[in-house]
């Protein structure tokens, strides 16, 4: 291989590992993966939620950072706090469950 040849393949391979560097996840900051992993599992969780008979409140916010759902908003009774924690943990991905909802 001729020297061009080598700078260009020096070059790729820079490129490449500042790329996927660029992709990478933080403790602050989620990967391009990790992000939609954690918008299906919003929407997981919303949805069973929002199908969920006993909690017609829809003020329940819903988020997601690395699999950890925090849960926020206003629900109708301590009961309907403990349903929606207990919605949130059986949507498959979600790795725990955090509260800062409030009864009205």
């Amino acid at each position: 291989m001729n020297r061009l040849g080598r700078s260009l393949l020096a070059a790729f391979v820079a490129v490449a590992l500042v790329a996927g560097a660029g992709c990478a996840s933080t403790s602050t900051q989620e990967g391009s993966g990790e992000y939609l992993d954690d918008s299906v599992i919003t929407g997981k969780v919303k949805t069973a939620i929002f199908r969920d008979a006993t909690l017609k409140s829809a003020e329940i916010n819903v988020e997601t950072f690395k699999g950890v759902v925090q849960l926020s908003g206003f629900v109708n009774s301590a009961a309907d706090i403990r349903r929606a924690m207990a919605v949130a943990r059986g949507i498959h991905g979600v790795v725990s469950v955090k509260n800062a909802m409030r009864v009205k």
